[in-house]
């Protein structure tokens, strides 16, 4: 029996319904990606290093030295996240955490062994844009339009205003209370 796409129903029965939801094929087509950006960057020479890491050290190497609430800014991701992805390339000898002029910042400078690596980050970024373009051309809608239009629909209304509003939740209005309430969901009834 073949295994079912992401797009088709599961389970054989009329009527059964699809088991792999949307987050769940986006995690599949990233991991997909993120596998194979992997597989490149090791066999340029980079084993042990992270496809995230890429923008944090190209936008370093661009900016210059930079806040992490600026550089948070500038790749479009979470404080927590730059701060998260900071972290671990200083552990890993790509960037130096230095305080700012109040003391209470934190600035990000590259390192000699980041510097030394760039070309290849580079030139991995490169193949990986033209890879993506190319891959565009075979869709139905463009994931260089499509991404970020999904980006921008989400800043205009987030997700979660969408999960409590969608048509299943006014159908539904004990979702909706339970996740208005003062403590959120209450726990599941016991035995």
């Amino acid at each position: 029996m073949n295994e079912p796409t992401v797009n088709e129903p599961t389970g054989g029965a009329p009527g059964h319904r699809n088991l792999v939801g949307l987050r769940t094929q986006l995690r599949q087509v990233l991991d997909l990606m993120e596998s194979d950006i992997t597989s490149v960057l090791s066999d340029l020479g980079l084993r042990d290093y992270r496809p995230r890491f890429s923008v944090v050290i190209r936008a370093v190497a661009t900016l210059g030295p930079v806040p992490i609430r600026d550089l948070a800014r500038a790749i479009r991701v979470t404080h927590s996240a730059a701060s998260q992805t900071v972290a671990e390339l200083a552990r890993r000898g790509l960037v130096e955490l230095r305080p700012g002029d109040d003391g209470r910042q934190r600035i990000v400078h590259l390192t000699a062994r980041a510097r030394a690596i760039l070309p290849m980050v580079e030139t991995e970024w490169d193949a990986t844009a033209s890879a993506a373009a190319e891959l565009d051309a075979e869709l139905p809608f463009p994931l260089s339009e499509l991404v970020p239009a999904i980006a921008a629909a989400l800043e205009r209304k987030p997700f979660r205003d969408r999960i409590t509003t969608s048509a299943w939740a006014r159908e539904h209005p004990a979702f909706t209370a339970a996740l208005a309430g003062p403590s959120g969901p209450a726990d599941p009834p016991g035995p």
